[in-house]
């Protein structure tokens, strides 16, 4: 089968993972314990030009639409187990800098896209309360007009980038009486009176991506930080959705595959009942299994990837990515562990860090069953 990739592409992979082992590596055990990463790695990423690719050149940005440098990424940072500071990375390119691009005005433009594009302004996206999980349509946030600005009040929570982001869009209700049409993004900026961050939540797993709430009291926001339209959120959430679910399952994929050679390297290595692991022949099946399962997985990725470069990539699709990306990131990471047996349990080798990163695969980003009832309907039609 013929690779997605070219040449340029594969130097950009070179040039990628060789800032991976001299920026992220040597630093990453520290960022974990700590649970944040510094974000001095957004500055240093900005300028080698692995933040912001597809912010134009006219801003400071790559100038790109081609996925396939973000799917390298992904490869690369799940090739050395990077899971936490890699999710904060790829939410920032691949998740929230979107929303700017495609939404802000001329004057918005030219005041945010050099800085996400220089890594000297971290994104995220506040959608989820408190009490409303998947359930964008509960959400109890709300923007107050008055005059010229903005009165924003109310909670986020499992906010990625929570602790390190410059810029947060915010959804939240300006007209409680519309419904799903009375939803708007609005961009809240580090150091507005009356936004505070809670506590860095203490996860798991993935670390390094801090992850925190945050609270609006009475933060005066103006006008002018409206992204797109007033009333458009669920219209604007859903445009990006193909690409952030995409993202997430490619990197579960990688993800899996990485497992799998940690796997590899170690059967063969380890010697159990005076024999070396990989000779057993549950070692073996489990392995054979674990193998197809991710070669079967990758060509219908980077299907996806070269569908969404087209713009062809339909929901189903790209939750059918989502899901089976994550469920085999999770599977395969479990079947791996097993076969280190007690070592695996131990955080010196990365099978089990890996394994409690995986968890929280299936729930972000949207659920598994939310997956299901996407793809459901889809077949039904």
């Amino acid at each position: 089968m013929n690779s997605i990739y070219d040449e340029t592409h594969e130097l950009f992979r070179e040039s990628f993972r060789a800032f991976v082992e001299a920026e992220i590596v040597p630093k990453y055990p520290d960022w974990e314990a700590a649970g944040i990463m510094d974000r001095e790695l957004y500055v240093e990423a900005g300028k080698h030009g692995f933040v912001g690719m597809s912010v134009s050149e006219t801003h400071g940005g790559g100038g790109t639409t081609d996925f396939r440098f973000n799917a390298i990424i992904a490869d690369e940072l799940a090739r050395r187990g990077i899971n936490g500071a890699g999710l904060g990375l790829t939410l920032h390119n691949d998740i929230v800098t979107p929303y700017f691009i495609e939404y802000c005005n001329e004057e918005q433009a030219s005041r945010w896209l050099p800085g996400i594009a220089s890594g000297e302004l971290i994104t995220a996206v506040a959608m989820t309360e408190p009490g409303t999980g998947s359930d964008l349509a509960g959400i109890k946030t709300t923007a107050v007009r008055d005059g010229e600005e903005f009165v924003l009040n109310g909670a986020k929570t499992f906010i990625t980038n929570g602790i390190n982001s410059d810029l947060v869009v915010v959804v939240c209700l300006t007209d409680p009486d519309a419904g799903r049409n009375g939803m708007t993004l609005l961009v809240v900026e580090r150091g507005m009176e009356g936004f505070d961050r809670g506590r860095n939540l203490d996860k798991i797993g993935q670390k390094s991506a801090d992850t925190a709430e945050l609270f609006f009291t009475d933060v005066r926001v103006p006008a002018t930080n409206v992204l797109g339209e007033e009333g458009n959120a669920m219209e604007y959430l859903a445009f990006n959705l193909a690409q952030e679910r995409l993202s997430i399952g490619l990197f579960g994929v990688a993800a899996a595959r990485s497992a799998l050679e940690w796997t590899v390297e170690y059967v063969k290595e380890r010697t159990a009942f005076g024999q070396n692991i990989a000779s057993f022949q549950n070692t073996k099946f489990v392995l054979a299994e674990v193998a197809t399962e991710i070669s079967v997985a990758e060509p219908f990725m980077e299907q996806c990837i070269m569908k969404l470069n087209e713009g062809t990539l339909s929901p189903a699709a790209a939750a059918m990515a989502k899901l089976h990306g994550t469920e085999l990131q999770n599977s395969v990471t479990d079947r791996c562990l097993q076969l280190f047996g007690g070592y695996g349990f131990m955080t010196e080798y990365p099978i089990g860090p890996a394994y409690a990163d995986a968890r929280v695969t299936t729930i972000y980003g949207g659920t598994s069953e939310i997956m299901k009832t996407i793809i459901s309907k889809d077949v039904l039609k």
